[in-house]
């Protein structure tokens, strides 16, 4: 699939980055002693509360990483009608957000693979889910990082957005 012209952001680079290419740009950012946050999701109907979320990840440091769920690890996540956006899109917005400097795709069970290869300083996750549980924060806090939890926006998600439309239209 050939990359839209949108899906540059403020960093001048096309998304979404390919794991080489991700970890030689934040090489040189931190090189430059910028300091990386990251998270990861499906975002597939992207809302205000991703948004609000997104956002208060990128203040936890200079530039914000979004690993990114590929259509297939969606369907083994959330069932075979999901995603609803295909991953070239999700990533497309996304990246078109300010708040969002690299979109990286990935396709395994969790990000952990990624995470030990982008080595972020911040590793961000909803605080809906206990440290304890949070998929590579064990090893962004050995190598002298921090995990944050951000507070999710109540009453605002993608299955309750899917439920509206089927209540409304079905």
């Amino acid at each position: 699939m050939e990359l839209s012209p949108h899906m540059q952001n403020s960093t001048g680079r096309s998304h979404p980055l390919s794991w080489d290419d991700a970890a030689a740009f934040l090489q040189t950012a931190r090189e430059e002693g910028r300091r990386i946050a990251f998270t990861n999701g499906c975002f597939d109907i992207l809302h205000a509360g991703h948004v609000r979320y997104l956002t208060a990840a990128r203040a936890t440091a200079d530039l914000l990483v979004v690993g990114l769920n590929t259509d297939a690890s969606i369907r083994q996540i959330k069932g075979p009608r999901r995603p609803l956006n295909p991953e070239a899109l999700r990533a497309e917005v996304l990246a078109g957000l300010r708040c969002v400097d690299v979109v990286v795709l990935f396709e395994e069970p969790d990000p952990l693979t990624l995470i030990e290869m982008l080595q972020p300083d911040v590793l961000v996750k909803g605080a809906d889910w206990a440290e304890d549980n949070i998929v590579g924060a064990d090893f962004v806090k050995r190598r002298g990082g921090r995990v944050e939890r951000i507070d999710l926006v109540p009453q605002i998600s993608t299955s309750g957005l899917i439920d509206t439309i089927r209540q409304r239209y079905c």
